[in-house]
């Protein structure tokens, strides 16, 4: 598990509300046994992004 991985967790969910809300919105309904699959996605690629900025940063 990515040490940042709690820290992107609380990204994730302070987004929550409005992406569920833009689902809502397209009539695709978010259930929590749908959620989770997406939030493990979505901390995936933030930890991805995390590690290539930091990369980046330690190139410079």
């Amino acid at each position: 598990m990515h040490p940042k991985s709690m820290e992107f967790m609380q990204i994730a969910m302070k987004y929550l509300p409005e992406a569920k809300q833009m689902l809502d919105d397209t009539g695709i309904e978010l259930t929590m046994d749908k959620l989770q699959p997406m939030i493990d996605m979505l901390t995936k690629v933030m930890a991805d992004a995390y590690e290539l900025g930091k990369q980046e940063a330690s190139s410079e």
